[in-house]
Formats: structure tokens, sequence, C-alpha cells
């Protein structure tokens, strides 16, 4: 019975941990875009009419 809780317990600290491997690479990302759309409206602010 331990054995099961123990493998059981296992895997769902690799699940965790996948989750939130998973979870820094779209906030990097996410962050990256931002800034490159951020840098082109600087780049570009002259065009822009309100």
């Amino acid at each position: 019975m331990e054995e099961k809780v123990y493998r059981t317990m296992g895997g769902v600290g690799a699940l965790n941990i996948v989750i939130g491997v998973v979870a820094i690479v779209i906030g990097i990302t996410a962050g990256v875009l931002l800034i490159i759309g951020g840098s082109k409206l600087v780049n570009k602010r002259t065009d822009l009419t309100f």
C-alpha cells in the first residue's frame, strides 16, 4: 500500500515540475513578444496620430 502511495506522489511531483517549466516558458515568450511590440511602437511613434 505504501509503495502505491509513493508512486502516486512521485507522478504528481513530476507533473507539477513539468507544468511549472511550461508556465515559465510561456511567460518568457509572452514577455519577449511584448517587448518587441513595444519597441516597434516606440520606433514608429512619429508616424502615430491621435
